[in-house]
């Protein structure tokens, strides 16, 4: 699929996907590449512009993430975000050294609004600043365009050969025109025309997957979240009756979760995708029998829906191609995109196990951001009621149950995550809270109840604000919403007697519990 691209590269920020999201909101194309790319493959992409992120290291130590003088002599505009700043300086011959002042949080930057990069900023503006060293002598060719009270040099450019040096994060909302400055290096530096609209991205996915799939059929997996959703329905509009969606009810889901699905993807719903369902509840629970760490539960769960899909393939015969609801920030927290650690496996990234019996995998969704999907799927015309769900990972509960899975467990969770989205709708707050879901810890503890002694479970709710969900803000429930909801839960679900309230933030915690 050919389109105009900006290019982010990793050195291990923490915001390089909140980068490449910010850039997409200006309707240009970004991905996330490790620093390590090659630079012929970096040629070959032929991107309108890099941009480098931060990271955790010094760009003058030894063996520290770097890249290649002739990164800045292809002729294509870089901006460089904190250390991607540094490192233009060290690698062009400026000086990068341990800033005698540390700079955090929100620090009033005064810009130079001539340069290109600040066209319509304010010339004092709020920006988020988290720097321990700092450029102590800009390289040959650039001038300064941007300082604080404590930092000479907040940010320069090269103008002549655009070259962009920034020390602050623009993606960030802390900074309050930063997603003004990231806007004026997309259109203003690098000439994008800005052709990333949703209803282009799904025309030319529809056109590309008829092409690739010619005659041959499709098994699509189905799990009824959005992400999945978007996915069967964007093909049955490619394909047709080509295409058999899979339900596999692995015993799971949310409460009643299996017969909703059924209801709103089977034979008597709105959509013909030759639904079947796959009753595997009890398969799964084995599978899981005595397994605590969470990676291995995730790869248990994500093979066995391998298996069952063959399987079902098997009987519908000669399927040659697997859909699979895969997103963006899946790929890069699997550390396949950009240089980040491995924040976890997803059943559906990273291809099958050698043995898998399909063709190929189709994943149309690959390249987008959650909100993105959404889009997609208003797009598609599936009801916003649908489209704006909440999210469910393809492992389901079995990693919002900490430890050991077993029905009983399963039961418990499900019970008490109903309770909980109930009061909350109840609220009128299900619609302003981003995501929110009851976990079982593996916690258990004493406590009273009708004058006997308990030795029950503990279970912690969660709930966040978030557009991107890349980071989050745990969300400000009223008290007395959850008293009533702690009330019901330890009344109302055998086997628990205390609630817990997660205040963790992402980062450094991850939204889902495992």
């Amino acid at each position: 699929m050919n389109r105009e691209k900006i290019i982010v590269i990793d050195f291990g920020g923490q915001y390089n996907q909140l980068v490449a999201r910010r850039v997409r909101e200006c309707s240009v194309y970004c991905e996330i590449y490790s620093y390590k790319t090659d630079i012929e493959q970096i040629k070959a992409m032929n991107p309108k512009g890099i941009i480098l992120t931060g990271g955790p290291n010094s760009c003058y130590e030894e063996n520290a993430a770097s890249c290649s003088k002739e990164l800045f002599e292809l002729g294509i505009p870089v901006l460089g975000l904190c250390y991607g700043a540094q490192l233009i300086m060290h690698v062009l011959g400026g000086r990068v050294c341990k800033a005698p002042v540390r700079e955090y949080g929100k620090i009033q930057v005064t810009v130079d609004t001539s340069s290109k990069l600040f066209r319509d900023v304010s010339e004092k503006t709020i920006c988020w600043m988290s720097h321990n060293d700092y450029i102590e002598r800009i390289a040959p060719g650039f001038e300064i365009i941007a300082r604080t009270s404590d930092c000479p040099v907040a940010a320069a450019q090269w103008e002549e050969r655009k070259l962009y040096a920034i020390q602050f994060h623009p993606e960030v909302l802390h900074t309050k025109e930063g997603s003004k400055m990231l806007h004026n290096f997309v259109y203003k530096v690098c000439g994008c025309e800005g052709a990333w609209r949703m209803d282009t991205f799904v025309e030319t996915s529809i056109r590309a997957i008829r092409e690739k799939v010619g005659s041959g059929k499709v098994l699509c997996a189905l799990s009824g979240g959005v992400d999945s959703s978007v996915a069967a329905v964007m093909l049955s509009k490619a394909v047709g009756d080509q295409l058999t969606c899979v339900f596999v009810d692995h015993g799971l889901l949310r409460k009643n979760e299996g017969d909703e699905v059924e209801e709103v993807f089977g034979p008597n719903g709105p959509y013909d995708l030759n639904f079947i369902r796959v009753n595997a509840q009890e398969r799964f629970y084995e599978k899981l029998k005595g397994v605590e760490e969470p990676e291995k539960k995730r790869k248990i769960i994500g093979e066995e829906f391998i298996r069952v899909f063959e399987e079902e393939a098997k009987k519908i015969g000669a399927v040659e191609f697997l859909v699979q609801g895969t997103i963006y920030p899946d790929v890069v927290e699997s550390g396949l995109g950009g240089e980040s650690a491995v924040i976890k496996s997803h059943h559906n990234v990273g291809g099958l196990p050698d043995y898998v019996d399909f063709k190929e995998v189709i994943e149309p969704l690959r390249d987008l951001f959650k909100d993105e999907v959404r889009k997609a799927g208003l797009e598609l015309g599936i009801p916003e009621k649908l489209v704006f769900r909440q999210p469910f990972p393809g492992p389901g509960l079995g990693i919002r149950i900490v430890g050991e899975v077993t029905a009983q467990k399963v039961a418990m969770v499900q019970d008490a995550d109903a309770i909980y989205r109930e009061e909350i709708a109840r609220a009128g707050l299900d619609k302003e809270i981003g995501q929110y879901f009851a976990a079982l810890t593996n916690m258990r503890s004493v406590g009273v109840m009708g004058d006997e002694r308990t030795y029950d479970y503990a279970v912690a709710l969660r709930a966040v604000n978030t557009v991107d969900f890349m980071t989050a803000e745990t969300a400000e429930i009223p008290f007395a919403v959850l008293t009533k909801v702690m009330n019901r839960i330890i009344n109302e679900v055998k086997g628990i007697n205390r609630v817990f309230y997660d205040l963790t933030s992402k980062p450094p915690g991850t939204i889902e519990f495992e």
